[in-house]
């Protein structure tokens, strides 16, 4: 019996969340609309001072909005990550803690914490900059079987593939701890730097792998939108494929299993900040609780769903009994 249920592990980064128009991207922003690009403390410093008004301060991180949500499901998680040793560190460090998630697996370091800039324009797009601080300090040496052992799951988040020394010290500890694993692709920029590290660890075996439609067609450089066959294609390697699309929904394939997961309606979509992580959460409670792929992938959409109803990654307090309610009853299909 594991005293945990999942760890996540990834970038522990304070996002910063500001509402701009196409034209301030177009002036402001160097390269695409849409996915993350990291930034050194300068660029960060420039586009910060460039904005209308301060943006808002959120936890987030992607393995980390999945975890914390996670947590709020009812689940046993930890988180593996580094911190910085300012007050941004501090209140990340407190905020995790606060919302139920064991702390101790965080290591730090004498830096500023990691930050991100999500750009939130008037279609609920986010572009994001990030600067990762003392994330970026994190070694393979730093990391051990150790660190996953009595958890049952790690779920690692694409971003630390920028690193690709990291990321295998990461998923090889994970593994010699005996966990099943999960890798969120993360961003169309991670898959375009790392398709060769994501497909060899595909093919060492990985449980779960999500992508969106962004990161599945850059996966295997293609622009088909036959995302049912794409979720056929990545499964074929033996794992559970669940390929997000959005107010599409998403389609989950396993074997010779191919669920298409509806998506929950919203009236409107404010900003999709941290929704795929908040899908990711779940569908890796039901996952983990033994469910159906199918109802699942229902709970995936749920989280989804409420999360771009919100500024920011973190689906608030008043929330989370409907949210609970709705899992509830999932679990009886």
């Amino acid at each position: 019996m594991h005293s945990y249920d999942l760890i996540g592990a990834g970038n522990p980064i304070m996002d910063l969340l500001a509402r701009v128009s196409d034209d301030f991207l177009a002036q402001h922003v160097r390269g695409e609309k849409g996915g993350m690009v990291l930034v050194d403390a300068d660029e960060m410093h420039r586009l910060v001072t460039q904005l209308h008004a301060s943006p808002v301060r959120a936890p987030g991180g992607s393995a980390a909005n999945t975890t914390v949500a996670a947590a709020r499901l009812g689940l046993r998680t930890r988180y593996l990550g580094k911190i910085g040793s300012d007050e941004t560190a501090d209140a990340y460090h407190q905020n995790m803690l606060d919302h139920g998630v064991e702390g101790s697996r965080f290591k730090r370091a004498p830096l500023p914490n990691a930050r991100c800039l999500s750009l939130i324009t008037p279609d609920s797009q986010r572009t994001m900059r990030t600067c990762l601080g003392a994330a970026m300090t994190l070694a393979p040496e730093e990391i051990s079987p150790a660190d996953f052992a009595d958890s049952r799951h790690a779920h690692i988040e694409g971003y630390l593939m920028f690193n690709p020394a990291l990321a295998t010290a990461v998923v090889d500890s994970a593994r010699a701890a005996g966990c099943t694993i999960s890798i969120d692709l993360a961003s169309f920029e991670v898959v375009n730097v790392a398709r060769d590290w994501i497909k060899r660890q595909i093919d060492t075996g990985v449980h779960v792998v999500f992508a969106n439609e962004d990161e599945i067609h850059a996966l295997y450089e293609t622009k088909t939108p036959a995302y049912d066959e794409l979720a056929r294609r990545l499964a074929s390697h033996g794992g559970i494929a669940a390929v997000k699309m959005g107010k599409d929904g998403a389609w989950i394939a396993r074997g010779s299993e191919l669920h298409r997961i509806e998506p929950v309606r919203v009236a409107q979509a404010i900003d999709t900040t941290g929704a795929g992580d908040s899908w990711a959460a779940g569908f890796l409670y039901g996952y983990l609780r033994g469910w159906n792929l199918a109802a699942a992938g229902a709970l995936g959409s749920v989280l989804g769903a409420e999360c771009v109803q919100h500024i920011g990654p973190a689906i608030p307090e008043s929330h989370w009994p409907a949210v609970r309610a709705r899992a509830t009853a999932l679990a009886t299909k």
